[in-house]
Parts: C-alpha cells; structure tokens; sequence
C-alpha cells in the first residue's frame, strides 16, 4: 500500500513564508487562517517528505499604525512593537506554528538590506523625485499621516473620521476633504505643505515584471485571485508608487535630502523576509547562508521554490512592489515561485474588531478552553479559498462534532479500544496472504486517496487534501463496521483469524492517519503516536524517521504484537451551552455612542442616528411570503426557500437560502408567513443553490427567529416614509446598517422608530437581539 508516494525533484530547496502580521494588534482567526496557519500547514507537509525547507514569518513592526497604537497606548513605538509581538509569538505558539524563525522588521539586518536594495534601484535609475502635498501641523512641527487626523465626516456627518476612512459610515476618504479637520494628537487644524518624496519607477520595471508574471503565475499554478488582481493593475498600467513617509519611526532613507523621512512600510515590509532569514541563519547556521535561499545564483547552490502565503488584499504588494523592488537592483534574486492567496474569513454577521469586541482573536482562542487542534480544523476545513467564508458558532459546532469526533476521533478510539480489549493491547499480525478481496479493495480505495492527498498538496489545496484525509478516516470507518470483528473474534478459527486481520489493518491505518493529518492537527497527530506507543523521542533511532515520514504512512508498520497503550478519546463534544456561552461573549458590544450618551451630547448621537438611517435606504427591505421549503441539498444548517416578492400577475417568485435549518426543524412551521427580506442583495450561489436575497431574523442567546411582516407581498417597509427602490448591494453594504430589537419590535441602533410597512410594524416573536 503506498499512496503518498510521488517523484521526488532534487537538487531544490522550499522557502515558505507568510504575509507579515501588523505588530499593533492581536491576530484574529482570519489573520490567522489567512497566512501562519496555511503556511505552517504546507511546510509541515514539506518537512514530512523530507524536503530542505525554511519557513519564515516575522512581525512587520514599522510605520504608521505603530506611531498611531504607541500614542493611544501613552508607549513608545518600540514599546508597542516590544509588548505586540511578545503577544503574537504566544498565539503562534499555542497554535501550533512552526516557524523556522519569527523576527522583526524592527531589527537592524532590515536597515542593512532595505538599504541596501533601495541604494541599488537608485543606482539603477529606477527611483523618481516628486513634490506632494499634504497635511501639516505647525504647533507639532511635523507632516501628519492619515491616521493621525481626524475631523467631520462629509458624508455621514461623523465627528470623529479618520483622515483615511470614516468608521462610522465606512467611506473610504482624503484626509482634505474631512470638514474641520483636526490634530489628533494636539488638536491644532492643520495645513496644506508640500514635501519631497522618492517613488519607485513601476513603469520602467513593467515589461521585466509582465514577463516573470507571465512565466511565474502559470509554472507556479498560482490561484485565480492572484492573477485576476495582478492583471487588472497590469490592465490599468503601472504606476509610480511614493516609497517615503514623513514619520521617525522605520528605516530610514539612504539619501542626502531625505534624512528625516523613513521608507513606506510596504516598501521596506517584503523585504522583511530576507532580514528574517538572515536572523535565521546568523542563529542557526544549520539553514546555511541567508544568500542561499535569495541570491541562489552560485552553480553549486540548490534552486529556490519560494512559496508565499496571504490574504487577498496583500496579492499587489507581493506581485508587482515587492518582485520589482528585486527586479530593479539587477540582482538574481529568489522570486516567489507560487502565490497562495485567500479570501476572507468573517465572523457571523459581520467583521472581526477587537474595539467592538466582535469576533474571536488569538488570546480569546487560548482562553477558550477549546484546544489548538480544534481551532485549527475548522478553519482549515473553512479555508477560504474561492471566496469569503464565516466563521459561524453553529457551524463550528457541527463541524467539529460530527466531522472531526465522529469521524476521525471515533475511527482512532473505537480500533484502538477493540484491540485493547480482545487482544491485550497487542496488534495483531497482518498477513497479505490471508486478505479477503474486500481488504484488498479497502487498500486500493486508500492507495487511491493517498496519491490524491499528496497531488492536491503538491499544488497547494490544503482544504481539498484535507478532505481527503478525512475522506481516508470515514473509509476506515465503514470498512470496520462492514467487517464486523466483532462478531468475528467470536466466530469460527478462520473467522476469528481474519477478525485479526482486520484489526491489524485498522491499527496500521490510525498510524497512516497519524502521519497525514500531521500538518493539519499536530498535537493530535503527536496523541495518536502516544496512544500507539510510537511516540518519535522513545522509538529507536533506525525507525524513527520512518515511522512518522509522509512516503511511508501508508506502509504497514506497527509490527504483531506491538503493545500499544491505553487509548482514550482523541476529541471531546463541543455541548450547546459551552457554545452559547462562547458565542454571547464575542458577539459584540455596542460601540455607538448612544449607549454611553449623556445630555450634554444630544448632537452627537443623533448624528449617528441619522447616519444610520442614511445607510439603511441603500437597503431595500420588502414584505414577502414564503410558499415552500426544502432542505438543502448539500448542507445540512441550510434551508431553501420559495418566496413570493410582488403583487403583480404573474407574482415574481424568488429562492433564497438561509441558515435557519436548525432554529425550524418542522419546515412546515415556515409555510405561508411573511417574512422581510432583502431583495436587492446581489444573487449568490450558497453550497451550489443560487440565493436571491436574504432572510432576516432575530438572534438572542443562540436562538434565530423570523421577523414577521403585516401587507402584501412585495410591500416595501421603511422607519419613517418610504423611499424609492435603491440599486443592488453587496453583502458588506447590509453589514454596515445595525438594527436590532427591543420590545417585540426593529428598531435602527438608536432610533425610537420601528420598521414598518404601510400596513403596520414589524414584529418579533423574540422580545430582544439583533437583526441579522
């Protein structure tokens, strides 16, 4: 049986890195499954088949979110970055991830080689100087990034919008156009000033760029988004892009004249790998030279695969800035050979914020009680790879349950268990002579998987290999409830003998399983070992690499008669109360000022007030009736409903798909209501059933309840009029507007008008929540 088995290609050498993590917060799951987490599971993986691998992260420390966290924090910026990137190396750890070495771009090998690359673009006449203006603040004499001023919203009226982006209404803004701009950090209006910046020459590198674009992204099999989002700024032409601010804290620029600015952080932060693979070699000198796996250039030197790990909005900075920065200093440089880009993990009904307290971070993660591996699982299992995906309580629950427990964690307990009771702990003898053709089909289906898990790996499709290893567990499963053993061990001699078989088979597998689902879930992975008394340290040396390498896990080598120990449960149930719990205490605070108002500030709570209810007409909100419901054919948290949307003759009818399936286990309970919902949200296909809408309801303490309206179908409902039908919207857009309610009835966040059509209001069976 050898499933794993693929041509090794030699002589090459495997750089992974992931995107470096902001040092001025703490990661949430999505940061998390977005870089560290897929990355460490694609060099574990490299590292079981004995690959030359080097994976690096650090924390990307400069620039100005860390000047912007150190002044709201009262801390110096190294400070900030001291105490940050403590945190984050605590997370990484307790998740399992395994850097090679996790530095800092604060170190002083960034100066010398950011430096140094720049001192050669220059060189090379791919640097430009141009005059640009911006704000300026006379009473602290210095040039105040975005970030650092703060004014009234010219859209929504909100008093206190950054300078970059308002976080109220989420329109995204020049810090010119804020309405009585302030200071933040003195207070002082500030001016218009010009100052001289250095930008890096994107149209003169573009052909060289296009070329290795072109060959990378198809050698490399790079995933749609990564090209899609390179070609479109390919597609608009390149630009000069700025690579100076006026800060204090960065590397400073190498050049007379500009002694007192420092480089763009996503100039300087790429280059973050390279000074921390230098902080790698210069501690460990087992990985050799740092110019061995970015200036590989000698004959003697391995070739470089670079594999580079990141969520979508990154691609740019790592396909066209970082590689022409590289490109332009005429060097041969290591270019990143494959680009695994995602999508984005959400929380439930809306974003991660740490300030707002929505969403699960890394420190959360630790004091949950709930272990590393689980985490892990889902959102590996959840990768979003195509699109956005959610993390939702419920579906974390189901997941982990009848997935993972009921899957891999029943197949590893209930073979061990049985060859602990009927044979002593002692693994019976496997002899291929004695297999039935059943077994000699089980072992085909398995050989068959392996080859797929390890093609999938090869290609970078961590959720697709994962599967698959799964997919080997449920195999496991049904071949022993089909053998029987039982009744086997209970039967004839030549029953009991193959009972014996099949058991050997069985333990051999959990061992397979061990190996496969390493990358994935390690510290399970390192359980199962013990459990099978193989644990790496205590085995003899001439079987150690064997035993737990990736080409062997499917060899059968748990000899007869190996005592395994004493098995226990790999996973405990995740109980509905745990999970309530949970999910109440990272639902979210209110974060409006309403909640908090007193009567000296009237003015301002009725500004968001009014904010809120600008943002609600995007929404068009209609009176509907649901005329059948079906289950979902490929989920079981999802319901399919038929509604009629309209008056008219004929009446439009439309499918939406909710995730209600377990608040309405009796779908007839849903048959002929009238429901509210979303009629211009842009159709999406949800686990293969296109959804034309969406279904609002109520949520309070893990409980979903339709919200139920009076009139006729395709009413429109509305706070105070109505208003004419607005244009279609994506999902983000309905996420900004928060309503909720209180008294049986919907309210805007802190409006005192309910939601209503021209026949009356709406209501709620749930006497509180929020609308989801």
């Amino acid at each position: 049986m050898k499933p794993t088995k693929t041509k090794q290609v030699t002589p090459v050498k495997y750089l992974v890195t992931s995107a470096l993590p902001y040092v001025n917060n703490v990661p949430h799951l999505g940061n998390i499954i977005g870089c560290v987490l897929s990355a460490d599971v694609f060099a574990r993986y490299l590292r079981s088949r004995k690959r030359d691998v080097l994976y690096i992260c650090a924390t990307d420390e400069y620039g100005t979110t860390t000047e912007a966290k150190a002044h709201e924090e009262g801390l110096t910026p190294r400070q900030v970055c001291d105490k940050y990137h403590a945190i984050h190396k605590q997370v990484y750890d307790w998740f399992g991830i395994s850097f090679d070495h996790f530095g800092r771009t604060s170190h002083p090998s960034q100066t010398e080689i950011t430096q140094g690359i720049f001192l050669s673009l220059y060189k090379n006449g791919c640097i430009n100087e141009h005059d640009v203006e911006q704000s300026y603040c006379r009473t602290c004499d210095k040039f105040l990034a975005d970030r650092f001023i703060e004014g009234t919203c010219p859209h929504c009226k909100y008093q206190q919008a950054r300078g970059d982006q308002c976080e109220h209404c989420g329109k995204l803004l020049n810090p010119l156009e804020l309405v009585e701009s302030r200071c933040k950090i003195c207070g002082s209006p500030p001016e218009v000033k010009k100052s001289r910046h250095l930008f890096l020459n994107l149209p003169k590198l573009e052909p060289e760029l296009k070329a290795w674009f072109s060959k990378a992204s198809q050698e490399g099999e790079w995933p749609e988004n990564a090209k899609q989002f390179t070609e479109a700024w390919f597609k608009e032409g390149l630009k000069e892009r700025c690579i100076t601010r006026d800060l204090k804290w960065g590397v400073p620029v190498p050049l007379r004249g500009f002694e007192n600015k420092v480089f763009y952080v996503w100039f300087d932060a790429p280059i973050g790998y390279i000074s921390a693979t230098k902080q790698c070699t210069d501690a460990s000198p087992v990985f050799g030279d740092w110019k061995d796996w970015w200036l590989p250039s000698l004959p003697s030197n391995k070739k470089v695969l670079y594999y580079e790990f990141m969520a979508k909005d990154n691609i740019p900075f790592h396909t066209i800035l970082f590689p022409s920065s590289l490109i332009g200093t005429r060097e041969v440089w290591t270019l990143p050979h494959h680009i695994s880009s995602v999508e984005y993990l959400n929380y439930e009904d809306g974003k991660f914020s740490k300030s707002k307290g929505t969403g699960v971070f890394g420190d959360h993660a630790i004091d949950s009680g709930i272990p590393p591996d689980i985490w892990r699982f889902y959102l590996l299992i959840n990768r979003p790879e195509q699109a956005d995906t959610l993390f939702h309580w419920k579906d974390f629950q189901n997941k982990i349950n009848t997935e993972l427990l009921a899957n891999l964690g029943n197949f590893v307990n209930r073979t061990l268990v049985f060859c602990h009771k009927h044979y002593g702990g002692k693994v019976p003898n496997v002899s291929k002579a004695k297999l039935t053709g059943e077994d000699k089909a089980f072992f085909g289906r398995i050989e068959n998987l392996g080859c797929g898990i390890t093609g999938f790996f090869e290609r970078v499709k961590i959720k697709d290999a994962l599967k698959l290893v799964m997919e080997i567990s449920h195999q496991g499963n049904q071949y022993f409830q089909n053998q029987e053993p039982w009744r086997l061990v209970k039967g004839t001699p030549e029953e009991q003998a193959h009972g014996a078989v099949v058991v050997g088979i069985c333990v051999n597998l959990a061992r397979t399983l061990a190996v496969l689902i390493e990358p994935y879930l390690p510290f399970t992975a390192k359980e199962i070992f013990r459990q099978l008394n193989l644990e790496y340290d205590k085995l003899p040396l001439a079987q150690r690499e064997k035993l737990v390498a990736w080409d062997h896990a499917s060899d059968l080598l748990v000899p007869e008669g190996h005592q395994i120990n004493t098995p226990n449960p790999l996973f405990q149930r995740l109980e509905d109360v745990q999970i309530a719990v949970l999910r109440d205490r990272f639902r979210g605070k209110s974060t409006s000022p309403l909640s908090t108002r007193t009567a000296a500030a009237p003015d301002k709570a009725e500004l968001i007030t009014l904010g809120q209810l600008e943002l609600f007409k995007k929404l068009d909100l209609r009176v509907a009736k649901i005329i059948d419901v079906k289950k979902h054919p490929n989920a079981d948290n999802l319901l399919i409903e038929k509604i009629l949307l309209g008056s008219g003759q004929p009446q439009e009818q439309r499918q939406i798909v909710s995730g209600i399936a377990e608040h309405y286990p009796d779908l007839r309970e849903l048959v002929g209501k009238q429901v509210v919902v979303v009629a211009n949200l842009k159709p999406v296909k949800l686990r293969g059933e296109l959804s034309q809408g969406m279904l609002l309801v109520c949520v309070e303490a893990g409980v979903d309840s339709v919200l139920e309206a009076p009139g006729n179908s395709g009413d429109q409902l509305f706070f105070d009029k109505p208003f004419g039908a607005p244009k279609e919207i994506m999902i983000d857009d309905f996420e900004k507007v928060r309503m909720i309610v209180k008294n049986n009835r919907v309210y805007v966040e802190g409006g005192n008008l309910p939601l209503r059509s021209s026949s009356g209001e709406v209501a709620s069976v749930l006497a509180s929540g929020r609308v989801a």
